[in-house]
């Protein structure tokens, strides 16, 4: 079982690397949008720099903590988008048939698919977590769980994607809904947690992953807690577990397209 487990690891892992190289194929491209992504994020620093200009707090947060949710969330969402970038997609191909050429490669199918593509922006985005880290709240403690919160965010949101494009196996309008709904735990991870309550937290919290994949982590980071850890890494293996069944179970309704497509 280990094995197994090993070698789809490695496949995956060759997967990402090689859509890496391909996106370096034209090195000057790559690395502008890895910049450009860099600047578009360290531009909202200013927005918050003058919000908290008027006010010392917002929602029970100053300035280093809300900036430890935004590179968190950037982090996260950055790691996903380098390993998982098809996660994001899946509806298009469920409903376009394009799933044909993952179903006959010696690997999981799920993993196939999600790992298939990266968005070489989205490391822009996870050096930007890092930046964030070390300049307005740096310790070696806090950059470890930094580095191990920004995989399980990772994890919950690419899980999530997952769960939604799997609609698409049930339901043709699907990929609307989903698609809005990962939007929404992306938009909502940027801002802190304390400045929602009622059914909006309940909702960040019950309904969008937001709150695990984000928030709780960022508790964690700023007053240690154990019990919380926990919760967020038992959270991301259900939800990825769920996120599986769901795309399985999809799957024996999937309908071939009869397209004539390679993967090299």
């Amino acid at each position: 079982m280990s094995t197994v487990v090993k070698n789809q690891l490695r496949v995956c892992l060759l997967s990402v690397k090689y859509n890496i190289m391909r996106a370096m194929v034209n090195r000057v491209a790559f690395l502008m949008n890895i910049l450009f992504m860099i600047l578009n994020n360290a531009s909202f620093i200013i927005q918050w720099l003058i919000l908290l200009g008027l006010k010392p707090e917002i929602g029970g947060y100053t300035l280093r903590e809300i900036m430890l949710f935004w590179g968190l969330a950037a982090s996260s969402y950055g790691l996903a988008n380098i390993f998982f970038a098809r996660a994001f997609s899946l509806p298009n191909l469920i409903i376009s048939g394009k799933l044909d050429s993952f179903l006959v490669q010696p690997k999981s199918v799920l993993l196939s698919v999600i790992t298939s593509a990266t968005a070489s922006s989205a490391i822009g985005d996870f050096l930007y977590g890092l930046a964030i880290i070390c300049a307005f709240c740096f310790s070696v403690q806090r950059l470890l769980l930094f580095l191990l919160f920004a995989v399980t965010g990772a994890v919950i949101i690419t899980a999530f994607a997952v769960l939604m494009g799997s609609l698409s196996f049930w339901f043709v309008k699907a990929e609307v809904f989903g698609s809005n709904m990962v939007n929404s735990t992306i938009n909502f991870s940027t801002y802190p947690d304390g400045i929602f309550d009622g059914a909006a937290r309940f909702l960040l919290y019950q309904v969008i992953p937001v709150g695990m994949a984000i928030y709780r982590p960022v508790h964690v980071m700023i007053s240690f807690d154990l019990t919380e850890l926990l919760m967020v890494l038992g959270y991301a293996v259900l939800l990825s577990a769920a996120a599986a069944f769901l795309f399985y179970r999809g799957l024996r309704r999937y309908s071939s397209s009869n397209l004539m497509e390679a993967r090299i």
